[in-house]
């Protein structure tokens, strides 16, 4: 059966205002209380989405157009991009006519019940988890770079971990927005020295192709990085619930897939001309050794900041889970205060321990992804259109009077169950790869 915050009534626009959200929203009106959540323009949730989701994944992508040729890369880089938007839409959409989402999980109970409610719950802390490891990780490559490798790789690690989980610690998002505007520019302008640099000391001499030939598991692990690039739709209904006008989100997600997709293209590209079928994943370690200390310099604040939102993310859905309709999420309480930190903690200190203890981490990362950012990114996306449709309609027969919109959202599932299916093999056999050649280190290595 599902919970009383479930069964309220839908929330409509009248004019460019919205009747009825705040009265059954996550955190209601909030006039009066100590803590207020929603206090986030759609300019800072654009920062925040970009910040999150412009990071890391984008060093991959030069190494995907090696794999697949420039042209077909590119084109997939944008169709992605495009895809993605259509499907924040989607998602914008079912949260503004269900108040009460807050996560992923509250998604579930109303599309699957109790069950869905615990697998998308679960699946959203799995891949903030996982994906603030794998920023921990890319910080130490910058600090191990900076610095020469004169340390154990996992005291750099460590020594990136601390500013993590002090930036993670705000309770709500507004207070990281403003952190993300410096970690935005930060990748932004790491992404132009890159670029730079790379002009500056092209690889000679160098294949560039327009088109190249592969077999499926190459291409499609290849193709993995432009998709998992765009996975950062698990995070818009917690972003959007702190919205002060929830109905302005599309602008966010319009700022932040044009950026994305547009800077995705042009890093891309300039990476590969200028460095060739020999660029490394992460890009950066192909550069010379001074642009290559100077981007990976600049980029820290991205990949602090990254990582910070993924374990605050975490942290939220459980701090909700608990709390929600308490006096303590909207108080400066003890028990508040003393639940959120530990949340906090906990977060951290597991993301640390599994980047630095399993030794296929990176796989791992990727399998997480498989199974669920493919869901969340594009899949469900189709689902929410599907049951909202069907419910606020004639059921089947309003999917027969919108046969184009009822056809896109079922290609929609499909794409997301084939990404899903496809990532998850590919993933495994390269961790099978991995271990057959004696790839994989050991736990806690230097």
């Amino acid at each position: 059966m599902k919970e009383s915050y479930f069964s309220v009534g839908p929330a409509h626009l009248v004019g460019n205002d919205l009747v009825g959200y705040h009265d059954v929203d996550v955190f209601g009106h909030e006039e009066g209380h100590q803590i207020k959540y929603k206090t986030l323009s759609w300019q800072l949730v654009a920062v925040l989405m970009i910040a999150e989701i412009v990071s890391n994944g984008m060093l991959s992508l030069p190494s995907s157009l090696a794999v697949v040729g420039i042209v077909p890369g590119v084109i997939l880089i944008i169709f992605l991009g495009i895809f993605a938007t259509y499907t924040s839409y989607l998602l914008v959409q079912f949260k503004l006519r269900h108040p009460e989402v807050h996560n992923m999980g509250d998604a579930g109970m109303i599309l699957f019940g109790p069950i869905g409610r615990e697998v998308l719950a679960f699946g959203t802390v799995c891949f903030a988890v996982f994906a603030t490891g794998s920023q921990l990780l890319a910080g130490q490559i910058a600090l191990a770079s900076l610095s020469d490798n004169r340390l154990c790789l996992m005291l750099y690690t460590g020594i990136f971990a601390i500013p993590t989980l002090i930036c993670s610690s705000p309770r709500t998002f507004d207070r990281l927005s403003w952190l993300s505007i410096p970690a935005v520019l930060a990748i932004l302008i790491a992404g132009i020295v890159g670029m730079v640099g790379a002009s500056r000391h092209p690889v000679e001499p160098r294949v560039v192709q327009a088109t190249v030939k592969s077999d499926f598991y190459t291409a499609f692990t290849s193709i993995t990085n432009p998709v998992y690039a765009y996975a950062g739709h698990f995070m818009f209904f917690i972003l959007v619930s702190e919205m002060k006008r929830p109905q302005d989100a599309m602008k966010s997600a319009y700022v932040l897939q044009g950026f994305a997709t547009t800077f995705y293209v042009i890093f891309a590209i300039v990476m590969y001309v200028y460095i060739g079928s020999d660029v490394a994943s992460p890009a950066l370690i192909s550069l010379e050794s001074k642009w290559m200390k100077a981007a990976w310099g600049i980029a820290i604040p991205n990949f602090l900041i990254a990582g910070s939102l993924y374990a605050h993310t975490a942290s939220k859905l459980f701090f909700i889970r608990i709390f929600r309709k308490s006096k303590h999420l909207h108080s400066h309480s003890k028990i508040g205060w003393g639940v959120w930190i530990l949340l906090v903690v906990v977060m951290n200190a597991l993301s640390f321990i599994l980047a630095v203890g399993i030794p296929i981490f990176n796989y791992l990362v990727g399998i997480a992804a498989s199974l669920f950012a493919s869901w969340y990114t594009y899949g469900i996306a189709g689902a929410f259109w599907l049951h909202d449709s069907y419910h606020d309609g004639n059921g089947v027969r309003t999917w027969r009077k919108k046969p184009f919109h009822a056809l896109l959202a079922f290609m929609t599932v499909l794409a997301g169950g084939f990404i899903c299916i496809a990532g998850t093999y590919v993933t495994v056999r390269g961790i099978v790869d991995a271990y057959r050649n004696g790839q994989v280190g050991s736990p806690f290595a230097c």
